[in-house]
């Protein structure tokens, strides 16, 4: 081992830093920038204009989002390897096929003033966006049915739950908010467009993603959907019955919110192409009233 040219063992040093691994995306992920050994970013790259009042470098801080994936994926790799023998697979069969279910979470933070005030001039709330691996499956070669491999046991547990993004912004800050989220959003509908490669238990391995915005609280939800805040007279962030309908019929309810409905009925709420009065425009698109910028699943946590 020890004569080897320089940079292999450069490259063999690397490898034995704490978050440091090889990947690669097939195809490449687009808008996402090319240097694939980065630490912690500025919270706004990704984003071109500057948001006002604030120094922008001291707004929010977080990892890429896929860096951060395969560092979560790498941390579970005794578990996938384990998950593989349990269920009788034959690892050196199962190099693609992986299916990770990821649950995003994010949520306000309250108040983080500082006591003192000397640092730079920020937003006094803070708010953390994080991600926690769910269950990973393989679906082997002329299988129909996937088996799960691995199924976290305490999905709600701060131990499971990844900071993705931490940033001084108010959740109620919806301008501030889309330009931090924004970049991590842009990223993640890349990687459901392709697949990693990623050495797991020395084989090269295709894992492909599907992200669930389950973990956050109507609060968050109302302000990532650009739906009225929590006092509307739309009471339901899945369907558009009022409080007055509600209390009349609390069984049938069919989810009607989907996110590219609010996407649609904002495009309503802005141009008004039926020149309604403001009354009528409201009714037209149930409380729908801010630029819905996040894909949030309708489902249960």
């Amino acid at each position: 081992q020890i004569f080897q040219p320089l940079h292999t063992l450069r490259n063999a040093e690397k490898e034995l830093l704490p978050g440091y691994h090889q990947f690669e995306w097939q195809p490449a992920l687009k808008n996402v920038s090319s240097s694939w050994d980065v630490g912690i970013i500025d919270g706004l790259s990704g984003w071109t204009s500057s948001v006002d009042d604030v120094p922008a470098d001291t707004i929010a801080r977080r990892f890429r989002y896929d860096v951060a994936l395969v560092s979560a994926l790498k941390d579970l790799e005794e578990d996938i390897m384990e998950g593989l023998r349990e269920r009788g697979l034959d690892d050196s069969t199962c190099t693609s096929g992986f299916t990770v279910a990821v649950k995003e979470s994010c949520d306000g933070m309250g108040d983080v003033s500082e006591k003192h005030g000397s640092g730079p001039a920020v937003p006094e709330k803070a708010v953390r966006f994080s991600f926690t691996i769910m269950s990973i499956s393989i679906r082997a070669d002329g299988e129909e049915d996937a088996v799960t491999i691995f199924q976290e046991q305490k999905p709600n547990s701060e131990l499971s739950c990844r900071p993705l993004c931490l940033m001084f912004v108010d959740e109620s800050d919806h301008e501030t908010l889309t330009a931090i989220l924004g970049p991590v959003v842009a990223e993640r509908k890349a990687m459901l467009e392709s697949r990693l490669i990623l050495s797991v238990g020395g084989l090269l391995r295709s894992f492909r993603f599907f992200f669930r915005g389950t973990g956050y609280d109507e609060k968050m939800v109302r302000e990532m959907e650009g739906l009225e805040a929590s006092g509307s007279m739309y009471v339901c962030t899945l369907c558009d019955s009022t409080r007055a309908e509600a209390s009349q019929n609390m069984v049938l309810h069919s989810i009607t919110r989907s996110h590219g409905e609010n996407l649609e009925r904002y495009e309503i709420w802005r141009t008004n192409p039926f020149s309604e009065s403001a009354d009528e425009l409201r009714d037209r698109v149930k409380g729908v009233s801010a630029k819905p910028f996040m894909e949030t699943q309708p489902t249960l946590d």
